[in-house]
């Protein structure tokens, strides 16, 4: 969605499933547009706290008994200023991945993962998007992107998925090597890949 000469894009999963869960997403959607539409919001970290604080006000009035107030999101949500070049990422436990083995300079506060340092991890709070025991404020993180640079978000859909000979789980660290090998591909050649790995 671009607001602004801004485009705001997430990666985002609800907790629940069957009818709570699509309740809990219906919940969580129309939060993300109020934060943006009705309190003018574009920077991530506070578009998240106000989205945080619209959930839990609605699941606490909600006379839904499968729905528990504990309910919420995991989400990775970006702005990106295409004037200035500049990315703005915000995360409830899901991360966000930048991968350009020809970087001028490395991400700030990010983990550097891949055998020759080309990928980097900017880790997302340890707090979903609804009430937590111990609720921050969000991390609001600035990267100036560069040539070259591709962006991933996600949920944990991906690398917790269970298959293979042995039913284990995909796990993250795979993850990130699959995005290494196919980074350089063209954006439809990255989706064959991932969907090709993912049925196999």
């Amino acid at each position: 969605q671009e607001i602004d000469g801004i485009v705001l894009y997430a990666a985002a999963d609800c907790t629940g499933h069957g009818v709570p869960g699509a309740m809990v997403s219906v919940v969580c959607h129309n939060a993300l547009n109020r934060a943006v539409r009705e309190y003018g919001l574009r920077e991530p970290a506070k578009i998240l706290d106000k989205t945080r604080d619209i959930v839990i006000e609605t699941l606490k009035n909600s006379h839904q008994e499968s729905i528990s107030i504990k309910d919420g999101m995991d989400i990775a949500l970006c702005s990106v200023n295409f004037n200035s070049g500049e990315l703005q990422y915000a995360g409830a436990n899901n991360s966000l991945y930048i991968i350009n083995p020809n970087r001028s300079v490395a991400v700030e506060n990010a983990k550097i993962f891949g055998e020759k340092g080309e990928g980097f991890e900017i880790k997302a709070d340890k707090q979903p998007v609804s009430n937590h025991f111990n609720n921050e404020p969000f991390t609001n993180h600035i990267i100036k992107l560069e040539q070259g640079d591709c962006i991933y978000s996600f949920s944990d859909g991906y690398p917790d998925q269970f298959g293979g000979e042995r039913g284990k789980k995909f796990m993250y660290k795979k993850f990130k090597y699959l995005l290494i090998d196919i980074y350089h591909k063209p954006i439809s050649q990255q989706l064959l890949e991932l969907e090709n790995t993912f049925d196999n």
